[in-house]
């Protein structure tokens, strides 16, 4: 009796390879149908399939072509002449920034003359126009009050008084000081900064932006496990052909045991 053939194993590289084939063939079907053409009150949305691309499985060595695909947005003819106008104006605005932009070459090189002479000698001014003619009133209103109090000057308590009212007249004049720096500080900068954040402006409106559509994501296709089919088909011949083993040594060993009765002729 002859005795069956085991089953070859599948050879991993075949086994690979028509993973891979399925691998693919389900990417391509899940992206063909992610890729949805729509059309909305705006525009539209479509795609085209435009070449292949060839990819080489590094294991298998097998070659496969791969589609590639453009997808095209369209809008219409009011949504067209909105985004045509808005480039316009927004080229318009980096041209007038790339313009004014040869300016700051020469005025940026310049250091910021923030506090100069100008400026503290129109805080002297301010101070004698402000300041001075109070300080004067004051002084003679307080003059007068001590000599009604009988104080002389040069004596101690009158020195003391105007000791004092110096004090606060001095602290008159440099609250103004300090105020009108402050100010004129805050003014110079300003004005440096001016021409800076009109360009600045300018080259902010310019930026371009894209128009957008909704993306419908459909649900994929699940991979088919094409090496564990394989492997299961293989586990299944091969449990096949043990049986068929089991079953030929049971008929062998029963013809063996009938063969050799016969020729004992049953002494045994």
């Amino acid at each position: 009796m002859k005795s069956p053939k085991a089953p070859a194993p599948p050879d991993p590289k075949d086994t690979a390879q028509a993973q891979t084939g399925t691998n693919i063939g389900t990417a391509i079907a899940n992206t063909t149908m992610g890729m949805v053409d729509q059309n909305t009150p705006y525009g539209s949305l479509s795609y085209e399939q435009t070449g292949t691309y060839q990819y080489t499985d590094p294991y298998t060595g097998q070659t496969y072509d791969l589609p590639t695909y453009t997808a095209t947005t369209q809008l219409n003819d009011q949504q067209q002449l909105t985004l045509d106008q808005s480039q316009q104006a927004e080229t318009n605005l980096a041209t007038i920034a790339n313009n004014q932009s040869d300016f700051l070459i020469d005025y940026l090189s310049e250091p910021a003359d923030l506090l100069n002479e100008d400026v503290e000698a129109n805080l002297v001014d301010l101070a004698s126009r402000r300041v001075t003619p109070r300080v004067e009133q004051e002084r003679a209103a307080l003059e007068t009050r001590l000599a009604n109090q009988g104080l002389m000057p040069g004596s101690a308590a009158w020195d003391a008084e105007m000791r004092r009212f110096g004090e606060t007249a001095n602290d008159a004049y440099n609250q103004i000081y300090l105020q009108g720096r402050s100010q004129a500080l805050n003014e110079a900068v300003t004005e440096r900064n001016q021409p800076i954040n009109e360009i600045t402006a300018l080259l902010t409106g310019s930026q371009v932006e894209n128009p957008t559509v909704a993306m419908y994501t459909p649900q994929g296709a699940a991979t088919t496990d094409v090496a564990g089919l394989i492997n299961t088909n293989y586990n299944q011949r091969y449990g096949n052909w043990q049986n068929q083993m089991g079953q030929r040594n049971n008929i062998m060993g029963g013809l063996f045991g009938l063969g050799a009765s016969a020729i004992t002729g049953g002494l045994f």
